[in-house]
């Protein structure tokens, strides 16, 4: 049994339509403020800052409950998807046990 469960999802965003990264910003980063409000799981911009087109975002949670961690990421998938006006070009997830990244 373990102690607990690390979950990290990374969606990569493109809108190629777009032409400046104010007009970017404009549109991933309320989604970013709403998935941070909305569930409970950290987000981050990781990839993509300087270029107009694409980012990457990431979301990671921390449960002791295994089907609680999958189940979190798939509804903040589902979140991203739903909310922005660009396309999901990539999704990865993992899940790994605490003691994994403790030792």
């Amino acid at each position: 049994m373990s102690l607990g469960y690390i979950g990290s999802l990374t969606l990569r965003l493109e809108m190629p339509w777009v032409s400046n990264l104010k007009e970017k910003r404009a549109l991933v980063r309320p989604v970013v403020e709403r998935l941070k409000a909305r569930f409970p799981v950290t987000v981050a911009r990781l990839d993509g800052l300087d270029a107009h087109d694409w980012e990457i975002i990431g979301v990671v949670t921390v449960s002791n409950d295994h089907q609680w961690v999958e189940e979190t990421l798939q509804l903040a998938a589902d979140f991203v998807v739903a909310q922005g006006e660009y396309r999901v070009t990539s999704e990865e997830r993992g899940i790994v046990p605490i003691e994994d990244v403790m030792d």
